[in-house]
């Protein structure tokens, strides 16, 4: 995996442009709260995945096949992890008691700041990479921890938890700033009593800006796992971030359903954590095998498939099982 990127200067300048301008769009669409309706949501869900489909084929035909499966592979592995993302988003608006209509505003405030902190992390991993060796081993070690916890959280239930008194984020502001008792619209911050207090919006956006440094530690080095191309690292994790917040509005209902999702999600940073591994072992011994890029995007299709399956099959038995129950 050598670290060469196809991103050129231009190509640079006209991905992060794209980007910014999306961002800006989405923020005049949510200027006004409004609860999102299924067919908002799914429209802006098509488009958010129609656009990294076509900048893939673009990649492919001007890059050779080899960028072009290693784009696609990145860009898969980054949306599996922006569902699991979803779940813990989900939670912290049901803990803050968000109103629908300000849902998608707090939801577009952690992707942009999940933009900006996955950005400094990708420069970050972009140097350790072409400086040393030992950073596919430091990753893949990252990587195989973070297995090892989401394997372990499966096997409990596989319910996420998040305490809003425990957040650390949140103990630490309520210290220093008084806090409003109700949502002030898309106010982030008011005058109330004479004193500037903030608003449980403000709190809420901070809550996700912290989970998104968590999200960033896993995504990153996953996606270096696949290439070792910035450009491309930086445009899969773009891509599957700026369609989150339509994302979520289309699969709220549907993520309970995915009851063995944990358990594929740690198989796939654990087969990626060991890519990593092997890679950096395979420049000190060259006997030591690599992961082809096509074998690794047919081990994460095979995992998700087999994930979907077993969901649907421990959901259908669970169903069976209520009739009894009631009988």
């Amino acid at each position: 995996m050598e670290l060469t990127s196809i991103g050129t200067p231009l190509a640079w300048g006209l991905t992060i442009g794209a980007v910014l301008l999306l961002l800006v769009l989405d923020f005049v669409i949510t200027r006004r709260p409004h609860e999102v309706s299924m067919r908002e949501a799914i429209g802006w869900s098509a488009f958010y995945i129609a656009l990294p489909l076509a900048f893939g084929v673009w990649v492919w035909t001007a890059h050779g096949d080899q960028r072009g499966l290693e784009y696609y592979t990145g860009y898969l592995v980054e949306k599996t992890l922006s569902v699991d993302n979803l779940f813990v988003f989900m939670l912290l608006l049901a803990a803050f008691a968000v109103p629908k209509k300000l849902q998608q505003r707090v939801l577009l405030f952690g992707v942009a700041g999940a933009l900006v902190l996955r950005a400094v992390f990708i420069a970050l991993g972009a140097q350790l990479i072409s400086s040393f060796s030992w950073a596919f081993l430091l990753f893949g070690l990252v990587l195989l921890a973070t297995a090892v916890k989401m394997l372990a959280d499966a096997i409990k239930g596989g319910e996420h938890v998040v305490e809003v008194s425990e957040l650390r984020s949140v103990r630490l502001v309520r210290r220093f700033v008084p806090v409003t008792e109700d949502y002030r619209g898309t106010a982030m911050a008011v005058v109330e009593n004479g004193r500037r207090a903030l608003t449980p919006l403000a709190l809420v956006v901070i809550a996700i800006l912290a989970a998104d440094i968590v999200f960033a530690v896993d995504s990153v080095p996953a996606v270096y796992g696949i290439t070792g191309d910035p450009f491309l690292v930086f445009a899969t994790n773009a891509f599957a971030l700026l369609g989150l917040r339509a994302l979520y509005f289309v699969l709220a209902g549907a993520l309970s359903a995915l009851v063995h999702l944990g358990f594929g999600l740690a198989a796939i940073l654990g087969f990626i954590g060991v890519k990593l591994m092997l890679h950096w072992a395979h420049g000190l011994w060259e006997w030591v095998p690599v992961v082809p890029t096509l074998a690794s995007l047919a081990v994460i299709v095979g995992i998700l498939a087999v994930v979907i399956c077993t969901s649907l099959w421990a959901n259908r038995r669970e169903r069976d099982r209520e009739p009894d129950a009631v009988a």
